[in-house]
């Protein structure tokens, strides 16, 4: 061990800050949270929450509190889903087509008033604003794909029938009614209204509980869809407390969507279960990045800062376990510790910020608590491995470790934080097993300069998306694939037809003519038993489905 991986692993060991990250500067004139969030913004966004009670908060920033909001009693949520289930059938009755307009409408409302939401979303969960602008994007990427493709997934489809021309099939998607939606903080605008998009196309109504913390952030969506068209009442929202509010949320929901940690997911199937009622849960990850012998070491050591410390390492997809062949492993090390080395960290309103805060104390003892362990147990430092309150109460450098084994918890637990795990492997069958060996499945990446390669290892990774030669983007970004997990990672999916129609109820309408499927024109049982067999056995010649 070197003197400065010594130094490093004592101040990660002690949590004496010894920092080496720089902190990017603030431009001048740069806005603040009391520039952002006036009494009058808060106004404004507040009249959507169905609550009695009265709660705040708080920016990761500095730990300072950023609004007075209103706090849901189990009360409120009843009062919520009434008003919702009131409105969803005048929204139903309307078009597709003019619901979708609501959905275009809102895409370009986003994409001018960005600054807007920029600032909330920094303010609530402390990431730079490069990685705030990738909800801008993902959101209004949903909003265009489903308003222009809403038509076609819920029109109504022809189907053959029992008896070809006798049988007249029509398959008809109809609305669930109101869907109990439960966001998380780490992506407060995508994984608000950018999952809340499709049900409304769909014609339902949705009830959503964001987390308090960046409650603003969804807030802030709700009313932008408004101005688009969205009638108010459609779009209800509860704050409080996950263990208070949640299950109230899912024992009256007609559909339950859940974004969160694994162990709350199951407790919402469970209940969901309960009711019969459907659900679609995005849970979590420890997602693996597959560097192989043949990838480009340099784009590959970029696409890694890239994948494991957007939004600091606080997203479901974000790589925690990196396999690097052997043969490249010191060139890809070398540069990949560099360039985390010397990433920036900031907490203005601004650009220019490579890394941002973790959100809460919780997170913060997550990641000070792997990284602690790891060392005590044998793990070295290659970048970061300190907390920088010099910078703001919350955030934490990126960090790589290498050496780790099991039963360091960082091994196999999900960090959910600015932390990757460093293996080095020489044979591809063993790779794809360790890529495999955890019960998740979520996300994966494979870097190679042989495509049909990538594809081949893709294929056998037991992850619901993966995506070659880059970290998390572009698989989460083509929302017209379906985008979820596999294992302990989740049940359903988002995006695509998929992502749409687990909002609506599969309705068959089967017009019989001419005959009816029983004995007739004189047929007594057994001729008419015959006359099916007959017809049975030309629809398989005429290789009808």
């Amino acid at each position: 061990m070197t003197d400065s991986q010594a130094s490093s692993t004592t101040a990660a060991a002690s949590g004496t800050r010894v920092g080496t990250n720089p902190v990017a500067p603030a431009p001048a004139g740069v806005r603040t949270a009391a520039d952002v969030v006036t009494p009058e913004v808060i106004a404004r966004l507040i009249r959507g929450v169905v609550g009695s009670g009265r709660t705040a908060n708080h920016t990761p920033f500095t730990g300072e509190k950023l609004a007075d909001l209103p706090e849901s009693t189990p009360e409120d949520v009843e009062t919520a889903f009434r008003r919702a289930r009131a409105a969803q059938p005048a929204w139903a009755a309307t078009s597709v087509r003019t619901r979708a307009a609501v959905l275009l409408r809102f895409h370009d409302l986003v994409l001018q008033r960005q600054s807007e939401v920029l600032d909330l979303i920094q303010l609530e969960t402390g990431k730079a604003r490069l990685h705030a602008h990738e909800e801008v994007q993902a959101v209004a990427v949903s909003a265009r794909h489903y308003g222009r493709r809403a038509a076609a997934y819920l029109r109504p489809k022809r189907h053959t029938g029992v008896v070809p021309t006798l049988t007249k099939v029509t398959e008809l998607r109809q609305p669930r009614g109101v869907v109990g939606q439960i966001a998380p903080w780490n992506y407060p605008l995508e994984l608000s209204v950018g999952d809340a998009l499709p049900a409304f196309v769909s014609g339902n109504a949705v009830v959503m509980k964001p987390d308090t913390e960046t409650a603003l952030t969804a807030l802030w969506a709700r009313d932008l869809l408004v101005e688009a068209g969205l009638p108010a009442e459609v779009f209800q929202v509860v704050l409080g407390e996950g263990p208070v509010v949640g299950p109230e949320v899912v024992a009256r929901a007609d559909y339950v969507s859940f974004t969160g940690s694994t162990r709350t997911g199951r407790d919402v199937a469970q209940r969901a279960a309960a009711r019969l009622v459907g659900v679609s849960l995005e849970l979590g990850g420890k997602n693996p990045m597959l560097v192989l012998a043949d990838a480009d070491v340099e784009k590959a050591a970029a696409g890694a800062v890239r994948a494991c410390f957007s939004s600091a390492g606080q997203l479901c997809i974000s790589i925690e376990r990196l396999y690097v062949h052997a043969s490249v492993a010191d060139a890809f090390v070398e540069r990949f510790a560099a360039r985390t080395k010397a990433m920036r960290l900031g907490n203005s309103l601004a650009y220019g910020a490579d890394m941002g805060s973790l959100v809460g104390e919780r997170q913060l003892e997550t990641v000070a608590r792997h990284v602690g362990e790891a060392v005590e147990k044998g793990a070295t430092l290659l970048a970061g491995g300190v907390a920088r309150p010099d910078i703001g109460p919350l955030f934490y450098e990126p960090t790589i470790l290498d050496h780790v084994q099991e039963p360091m918890a960082v091994c196999t637990e999900e960090t959910f934080g600015p932390v990757v795990s460093l293996y080095r492997f020489t044979d591809e069958d063993e790779v794809v097993d360790l890529a495999n060996a955890t019960p998740y499945g979520l996300n994966a990446s494979v870097w190679t300069k042989d495509a049909a390669r990538g594809h081949r290892i893709a294929a056998r990774l037991r992850a619901g998306t993966v995506n070659i030669n880059e970290g998390y983007a572009p698989a989460y970004g083509s929302v017209q694939s379906p985008m979820g997990g596999m294992k302990d990672s989740g049940l359903g999916r988002r995006h695509g037809s998929e992502g749409i129609l687990k909002y609506t109820e599969a309705q068959t309408v089967a017009q019989q003519r001419l005959m009816p499927l029983a004995p007739s024109f004189g047929m007594d049982d057994e001729k008419y038993a015959a006359f099916m067999s007959r017809s049975l056995k030309a629809m398989k010649a005429f290789r009808l489905r």
